[in-house]
């Protein structure tokens, strides 16, 4: 009987070998194909000719040095980033508090953000463009062309993303047990909120923060049809260099991709730091 015991954990683990060679290698096939595309874009990026050759015929960063030298690509690139962080800064203002008041004191409410929320992806963003130029292109508030018209609708781009990884992380903690406790102790609803609630939700704080700037990152039809090239923003640049050299827009999009990739690296290890 022992001895069947002793064989039995055995052929279990040999019978589960193969399935977890199988998953690795799906896994990893799946992250290949995911790359593929990357490594590509940054081949072709550094290339200096690639023809009819399965690799490129010589490497260069010339393209990357033309793309940092441009002034107007590094005027877009500013002005992006003061729109990104600019509509970050209003959302956090504004969702993070929402979201608190909506799970501390008006729980009913739940039901009415979800629908509300979700209002966003139901208007296309050319329909609410259009909308949007009739209403402030004259008096007495004339935004179009400006980059607080971008601010106001980008908004709307990162409410659904924050209240929902906001909405997450409140749901993980017992909110009103530690309200409860730091109002036993003395503290203040606003104290409690900045010492206790951030520092349990900081996590899905950070996410949000990250989804919401890749995704006005890469906005364009707002952009596009609300400002134009009165106000160039990254992706209006990339598309108006859309003719020049390939190798010099994959130049861009690779940088852009660094970026965001940075960004994710230091929130992550901010993220691990105060754990």
């Amino acid at each position: 009987m022992q001895s069947n015991n002793a064989i039995s954990p055995m052929i279990t683990k040999s019978s589960q070998a193969p399935s977890l060679w199988l998953h690795k290698l799906i896994l990893i096939s799946v992250a290949s194909l995911l790359a593929l595309p990357i490594i590509a874009t940054f081949l072709y990026s550094i290339a200096s000719q690639w023809g009819a050759t399965v690799l490129p015929d010589s490497l260069s960063i010339k393209w990357y040095l033309q793309l940092w030298q441009d002034p107007r690509f590094l005027m877009a690139f500013g002005r992006s980033l003061i729109i990104c962080f600019g509509t970050l800064l209003v959302s956090t203002l504004i969702i993070l508090p929402m979201t608190f008041a909506v799970f501390y004191r008006f729980p009913k409410l739940k039901s009415v953000m979800d629908l509300l929320i979700i209002l966003p992806f139901a208007i296309p963003p050319v329909v609410s463009s259009v909308g949007l130029l009739q209403i402030f292109s004259d008096e007495p508030f004339i935004l179009v062309g400006t980059p607080w018209i971008l601010i106001g609708t980008y908004f709307t781009i990162t409410l659904p993303f924050m209240y929902r990884a906001l909405a997450n992380s409140f749901q993980g903690i017992n909110l009103h047990d530690l309200m409860d406790a730091a109002h036993l102790l003395g503290a203040s609803t606003f104290k409690a909120f900045i010492l206790i609630v951030l520092p349990n939700i900081r996590k899905g704080f950070l996410v949000s923060l990250l989804i919401s700037f890749s995704f006005l990152m890469g906005e364009f039809v707002f952009a596009n049809i609300l400002v134009g090239t009165r106000y160039e923003t990254l992706q209006i640049y990339l598309f108006n260099m859309r003719q020049t050299s390939g190798h010099f827009t994959s130049a861009l999009v690779m940088s852009y991709f660094l970026f965001t990739l940075l960004l994710t690296w230091l929130a992550t290890r901010l993220s691990r730091s105060g754990d």
